[in-house]
């Protein structure tokens, strides 16, 4: 059996966070991918701080997630870091 890469682990992370937040929230992984990629949370939030959140539980992450992605919205923030 092939073991999997840090990479291939951390995208496995990343693709569960998504459905766990678009699931709680009621809306499709592919909505919540694009407004999570809109604003560089995947880049920004959830790999930089895999090592962190992954030790968590998952209704903690989604939480987190979530109030992360309301913040970031409300702010306005794009993936450059810059004001929508």
């Amino acid at each position: 059996m092939q073991r999997m890469t840090d990479e291939q682990l951390r995208m496995i992370f990343a693709a569960s966070c998504i459905e766990a937040a678009a699931r709680r929230k009621g809306i499709s992984p592919t909505e919540m991918y694009r407004r999570m990629a809109r604003i560089g949370m995947i880049e920004e939030y959830i790999l930089p701080y895999y090592d962190l959140l992954h030790t968590q539980s998952r209704e903690y992450i989604t939480d987190t997630t979530l109030e992360t992605l309301h913040n970031w919205e409300v702010a306005g923030k794009t993936m450059k870091g810059d004001k929508l």
